[in-house]
């Protein structure tokens, strides 16, 4: 999935704008969705606490 927000790279708001976009579709709270690593290619990883793994393309709205 791509994701792109109009945060800047700053400080940690791009990947808190991310979490805050990711957390409504997938009806969890903000606190429970964390970008947790970051590669130099510049994919992210993100952890989903809560929630159904198999719900996750569906509430993103991704072909499963």
């Amino acid at each position: 999935m791509r994701l792109s927000v109009a945060a800047p790279p700053v400080d940690g708001k791009a990947n808190g704008a991310a979490e805050r976009f990711l957390a409504g579709p997938l009806g969890v709270r903000d606190a429970d969705v964390a970008v947790v690593r970051e590669s130099s290619s510049g994919d992210e990883y993100v952890l989903v606490r809560g929630g159904e793994c198999d719900d996750v393309p569906v509430r993103l709205g991704s072909p499963t």
